[in-house]
């Protein structure tokens, strides 16, 4: 590993979280890692490097004093006015100190487009509130300069641990309906995989927008139904939501900032990551 580890403070705004936590673990070992909590997260309390972030309530200014970061990375959710009055404080942070942003964002920036996937440099439009949200944060970093930024955007995230599989399991469980989009060709990825591609991006300070999503292209319904039954032996009850009568493409493909070979990933893999 790099000399980077005695100098590097990073603070991950949001690391309570499920994508926020994946990347505190896979950091805290190599980094001088720090990161903020909510309050119904209490049992981060009794650890010193994590400190409580209310984002409707509390100023980040006060712990970014504190901990002083050269890297900041938000993976923040919550309410929609309080995200963006913190960005924008970490923007006003990012341009008074030699500090970087790595920010989480989605491929919902591109849900207005459906008949083909998105790559970095195409122009970001949404018809859903959180893509708007997403976008709104977007713009207002990239007026910020290049190498003091990195986006970040983001397929489903799937994990062991991750919301997505936990209500899928809650669903079986309980032989309830399991909503799955036919017509809705995406990609994906995993907590595992991100998190790699987070440490890379780190240790050769990348700057710039990243589509973090597998290389290949895959189907909601097939998806969702091909991890049932890698759990075993369910009867599982689908409700098909058509949202469109043709296929629509939600999906984030790299073209200009690609990542080694060793860090990009194939739905397969991510499936195989699932085997519980």
């Amino acid at each position: 590993m790099p000399k980077l580890k005695q100098k590097t403070r990073i603070l991950i705004i949001g690391a309570s979280g499920f994508l926020g936590n994946a990347i505190y673990l896979e950091l805290c070992s190599y980094f001088d890692t720090y990161g903020t909590y909510n309050t119904h997260n209490t049992h981060f309390e009794k650890n010193q490097h994590f400190y409580q972030f209310n984002a409707e309530e509390d100023d980040i200014f006060e712990i970014l004093e504190v901990v002083k970061p050269n890297i900041i990375i938000s993976a923040l959710r919550g309410e929609f006015s309080a995200q963006i009055i913190t960005h924008q404080h970490l923007a006003e942070y990012i341009m008074q100190t030699p500090s970087k942003l790595i920010f989480l964002s989605s491929a919902n920036v591109f849900d207005a487009y459906s008949k083909y996937p998105s790559y970095e440099n195409d122009k970001t439009l949404s018809h859903s509130i959180y893509g708007h949200l997403k976008i709104k944060i977007e713009n207002m970093l990239l007026r910020l300069p290049q190498t003091k930024v990195a986006i970040l955007r983001l397929p489903m995230v799937f994990g062991v641990t991750s919301p997505r599989l936990n209500d899928i399991k809650l669903l079986l469980k309980e032989n309830l309906p399991i909503e799955v989009f036919p017509n809705l060709v995406m990609n994906v990825t995993s907590d595992h995989k991100l998190t790699q591609q987070i440490h890379y991006i780190i240790n050769r300070n990348k700057n710039g927008v990243f589509h973090l999503g597998s290389d290949d292209l895959v189907h909601h319904d097939d998806f969702i139904s091909t991890i049932i039954d890698t759990m075993g032996r369910f009867k599982p009850v689908f409700k098909n939501v058509y949202t469109t009568n043709d296929e629509r493409y939600l999906a984030v493909l790299p073209k200009y900032n690609k990542l080694p070979k060793h860090l990009r990933v194939k739905s397969q893999e991510i499936l195989e990551e699932l085997e519980v």
